[in-house]
C-alpha cells in the first residue's frame, strides 16, 4: 500500500512514518497541515490517506476538512483520520463519502496489527470508526429515531458501524454468520435501501444511524 501522511508534529509524524513502514505501507509523502495533505494525494495517488484532525492554522477540525476534500478531489483514496479526541463537525460528512473512510483515536492504534489491519480493510473497501468515535457521534446527534428496528437489529447496526464484519459482528454477538446476514438484510429493508449498483448500502446505513440514532 502507497500511503500520504499528514500530522503537524515532527516526533509523531516521524514515529508514524515507522509505524506505516511497518504495517507494509510505503508513505510517499508526510506532510503537516491539510492544505498539503491534499496537494500530496493529488500528486502521488495513493491508496490511503492518514491524517490528524487537528492541524495548522486554527488546530480544530482542518484533518477532517481536509479527508472530506481529499475524497471529493481524488474519489477512491481510503481515508483514515487519527486523533486524541472526537470532532464532530465534518465527520458526517466524511462518512458520507462512501466506503473505504475510518475515524479512530490514537490511543487505540498503538498495536500494530491493529493499524494494519485498519488499513487494509479501507483500502479494500470497508470501514472503520472506533467504538468511541461513534458513541459520541450518536450522543451528539438529534434525530428521528429508527423506530422499525429490533434491538438485536440495532447491535448488529451499531457493530456496523464500527466497521465490523458479518464474520466478526457473529462472533462478538454469540450468533452464527447466517443470522447476521438475515439482520443486516432486514435493517436494509427497513431502513429503504434497496439494492444499487452505484451505493454502497452498509455504509448508508451506518448514515442513517448517526442521522437518527433511538436514543
Amino acid at each position: 500500500m502507497r500511503a500520504v501522511l499528514a500530522e503537524d508534529s515532527l516526533l509523531l509524524r516521524e514515529g508514524l512514518v515507522r509505524l506505516l513502514d511497518e504495517a507494509g505501507c510505503e508513505v510517499v509523502a508526510a506532510v503537516d497541515d491539510g492544505d498539503a495533505a491534499v496537494a500530496a494525494v493529488v500528486e502521488h495517488h495513493p491508496d490511503v490517506a492518514v491524517l490528524d484532525v487537528r492541524m495548522p492554522p486554527s488546530f480544530t477540525d482542518e484533518g477532517l476538512r481536509a479527508a472530506v476534500r481529499i475524497r471529493s478531489e481524488v474519489p477512491g483514496t481510503a481515508v483514515l483520520v487519527l486523533s486524541q479526541y472526537v470532532e464532530q463537525s465534518y465527520a458526517a460528512d466524511l462518512l458520507a463519502t462512501g466506503a473505504g473512510v475510518g475515524y479512530l483515536l490514537k490511543d487505540r492504534v498503538a498495536a500494530l496489527e491493529e493499524l494494519t489491519d485498519a488499513l487494509r480493510r479501507l483500502v479494500e473497501g470497508g470501514t472503520v470508526l472506533d467504538p468511541t468515535v461513534v458513541a459520541q457521534l450518536f450522543a451528539g446527534r438529534r434525530a428521528r429515531p429508527l423506530q422499525r428496528l429490533t434491538e438485536r437489529e440495532r447491535e448488529v447496526l451499531s457493530l456496523m458501524a464500527q466497521g465490523r464484519t458479518n464474520t466478526a459482528i457473529a462472533r462478538m454477538l454469540f450468533i452464527t454468520p447466517k443470522s447476521v446476514e438475515k439482520h443486516v438484510s432486514s435493517i436494509l429493508d427497513k431502513l429503504d435501501l434497496p439494492p444499487s449498483p452505484d451505493d454502497h448500502r452498509r455504509v448508508l446505513a451506518v448514515i442513517a444511524w448517526l442521522d437518527d440514532p433511538d436514543t
